[in-house]
């Protein structure tokens, strides 16, 4: 693998453990509107699209409601995700200060990333996001747009680091090296493992150490 001069990340599940914050405000914002409980499985099986097709999909006759409810929620609920992963922070502040470019390419809608990002206190370290699509997944379309940013970088020198199956199957449509991480609680490393990632990592301080060999410093 060549050095790396930039790196997009992912949100959930790789930034930070927001999935039991995101079902929480699904389930608080949708049941009142549906008159129904909706189960975790339930919930996440409409992933793909951004929370906004979430709605769509759960409570269609109530999408304009549901989105203001969700977003309500979420970020009043968003003391069940306080902080990123340990290391993290310090991994982005490192990168930063080697002139690494750091970009995010995420499912998540654009109102709920910027509550995240702001609530870690993370959101300057990102020169480009890319955010999700009602319709539908648009993580390759995304990674293709801050490919088209990081003008005279190669591909060979980015790389993109998530922790689904999904992720890999976009680095790849993208044309860049697909790492996946496995950190966080709702992670299944037999299905990333699977796919054949170009690395796959348990914990954020390994791939720090892995990283930082790779890095080209300015």
């Amino acid at each position: 693998m060549n050095k790396i001069k930039a790196v997009i990340f992912d949100l959930d599940g790789t930034i930070a453990d927001t999935l039991p914050l995101c079902i929480a405000a699904f389930r608080q914002s949708i049941e009142p509107l549906i008159g129904r409980s909706v189960s975790d499985e339930e919930i996440v099986a409409t992933f793909g699209p951004s929370e906004e097709g979430t709605i769509m999909a759960l409570a269609p006759a109530h999408y304009e409601r549901g989105i203001a409810s969700y977003l309500q929620h979420y970020e009043n609920l968003h003391g069940l995700c306080p902080l990123p992963f340990d290391g993290m922070a310090a991994l982005l502040r490192m990168l930063s200060e080697k002139n690494i470019r750091i970009a995010m390419v995420t499912g998540k809608g654009i109102h709920s990333t910027a509550i995240s990002l702001r609530q870690f206190g993370i959101d300057d370290y990102f020169e480009q996001v890319e955010t999700g699509w009602v319709h539908g997944p648009r993580k390759p379309e995304g990674i293709e747009a801050v490919l088209q940013a990081f003008n005279g970088i190669t591909k060979e020198e980015v790389i993109y680091v998530g922790d689904s199956p999904g992720d890999i199957t976009a680095s790849r449509q993208a044309g860049i090296a697909a790492i996946a991480v496995a950190w966080a609680k709702s992670a299944e490393p037999e299905k990333l493992a699977a796919l054949n990632p170009d690395e796959l990592f348990y914990s954020v301080e390994e791939f720090r150490d892995w990283l930082t060999k790779r890095i080209i410093t300015a």
